[in-house]
């Protein structure tokens, strides 16, 4: 019962309330426009947080998440572009249901199915994040340890790039958290005299660049692609025969979706094309699938906003993040002194089911914009790249040098942004580089932490059961994309 007058508290405070309205019609902007998304928007955002209390900063970035994923499925619908990755399966039926007159139809269905996906989710968080949390009451610097060690090779799988590549650019993430002071000797290390860096590269110039910059340059090269339009008329809620027909697929999709985004790496994206898959798998009229199925959409909807949910389990019980857009989150949190972990459901229970409770609303907020605003929504897409990009470098540089009105974090923004852009060209993923970096600083103190308790004598990690399930599961997940990746290519050959 006290645990749930915290998740209503954000309902009594006009601060959260505002930030949760901004935050949800923030979301659903960056949705909808095609190449941005939640974790852009969240990046380009998280620099002005600073202002903010760390509850209304979080909540800020999850209402983002949360409406940024639903608001994909409105270009999907109209335009066959899915405004982010995770709606990527909407647009398989979304866009033959809208060719056919029937887009409010399909975005309906889509706005049901998403707040129903994310509203579930948010019932998996509030009771699997505390368990989750209470077992890590366990760890001591050697579980910690190994418990990093298997957060890194998820990086086999977190991005779009092949396994090899992702692990390789999550190693220059650790890299580049060693640069600074060293806590323990206080040794300045890879500084090259600028002494700016001696405290290290904070996280908000490389989350900035790596996204939201190399996002901008990307599009840049689609500047004159032209989008095939469909008329929006009206917005109307699904019919009683609808709803019997996809109750079944909303609630299987949530599950899935809900799982999926609890396993760290995985996501929206994962989770909604699994959605989509057994949507199609169970239909009476698989055949329909592809040309227009109301069923395709809520399958995939409702996976994909189950996995927002899911997705913060990992990442506020065990400081793993579950996706790009968590890891966004994560930075939030460590960026403004919150330590995620079994300490902070102990002594912060307030600041936790308040972020709860405001995803809740965020949901509920989405539903209401969707029904009523999608029209508006959809005619963003309108605004030409050629002014809506220099909008977002313009933000991205104010926000970064307003942090520490610091020149030297504008160059380092510029510098990660270059970067992103030439990873994405040649086939690798930025999102492995943020996950390094934040669990970087992580392996390197409990490695030498537990090496101290263990008088220098590395078996003794082999001793302690909960680092050595850990260190298994570790070889499980960098051999499992391994043998996927050579499976995969050997059915490719034999064809």
């Amino acid at each position: 019962m006290d645990n749930l007058l915290l998740m209503l508290a954000p309902l009594f405070s006009s601060k959260l309330l505002l930030v949760l309205f901004f935050g949800t019609l923030f979301g659903l902007i960056l949705g909808v426009l095609p190449g941005l998304g939640p974790t852009t928007g969240g990046a380009l955002i998280l620099p002005f947080t600073m202002t903010l209390d760390p509850l209304s900063a979080i909540v800020l970035l999850t209402s983002i998440y949360c409406a940024g994923t639903y608001g994909g499925a409105i270009t999907a619908v109209l335009i066959n572009t899915p405004g982010t990755p995770a709606a990527a399966a909407t647009c398989l039926d979304g866009y033959p249901l809208a060719q056919k007159g029937e887009a409010g139809r399909a975005l309906g269905m889509a706005t049901v199915s998403s707040t129903v996906g994310g509203i579930f989710s948010v019932v998996i968080l509030v009771f699997f994040a505390p368990i989750l949390a209470q077992l890590a009451y366990e760890f001591g610097q050697p579980e910690y340890f190994a418990l990093a060690i298997f957060g890194l090779t998820m990086l086999a799988s977190i991005g779009e790039g092949s396994p090899i590549k992702n692990l390789i650019a999550g190693a220059f993430g650790i890299l580049i958290s060693t640069v600074g002071k060293d806590f323990m000797t206080s040794i300045d290390r890879f500084t090259f005299g600028i002494n700016e860096l001696t405290e290290g590269i904070g996280f908000i110039p490389v989350v900035v660049g790596l996204f939201a910059m190399s996002e901008m340059l990307t599009q840049s090269t689609l500047i004159n692609q032209i989008f095939n339009r469909i008329a929006l008329k009206a917005i109307k809620l699904p019919s009683k025969d609808d709803y019997k027909k996809t109750w079944k697929t909303i609630l299987r999709s949530s599950g899935i979706g809900s799982f999926i985004g609890v396993l760290p790496a995985e996501g929206g994206t994962v989770a909604s094309l699994i959605g989509y898959s057994e949507a199609k798998r169970f239909s009476k009229n698989p055949e329909e699938f592809g040309k227009g199925s109301i069923e395709g959409i809520a399958g995939a909807e409702a996976a994909n906003n189950a996995a927002t949910g899911g997705a913060m389990v990992p990442t506020l019980a065990l400081g793993i993040p579950g996706s790009a857009t968590t890891a966004v989150i994560l930075t939030g949190l460590i960026i403004h002194g919150v330590r995620p972990g079994p300490d902070l459901f102990r002594e912060q229970p307030d600041f936790l089911y308040g972020i709860f409770g405001a995803m809740l609303i965020a949901n509920i907020l989405f539903f209401i914009f969707g029904f009523f605003g999608a029209k508006i929504f959809a005619r963003i897409t309108l605004v030409p790249n050629k002014i809506l990009w220099p909008m977002i470098f313009a933000v991205s540089v104010c926000g970064t040098y307003s942090l520490n009105q610091s020149i030297i974090d504008v160059w380092i923004m510029l510098f990660f942004g270059v970067l992103g852009f030439f990873m994405r060209r040649y086939g690798f993923s930025v999102v492995p580089v943020i996950i390094g970096l934040i669990l970087g600083e992580l392996v390197e103190g409990t490695l030498r932490q537990s090496l101290v308790i263990f008088d220098g004598n590395w078996l003794m990690f082999f001793t302690r059961p909960i680092a050595l399930t850990f260190f298994i599961l570790s070889l499980i997940a960098l051999a499992f994309p391994l043998i996927r990746s050579r499976k995969f290519k050997k059915n490719n050959d034999k064809v």
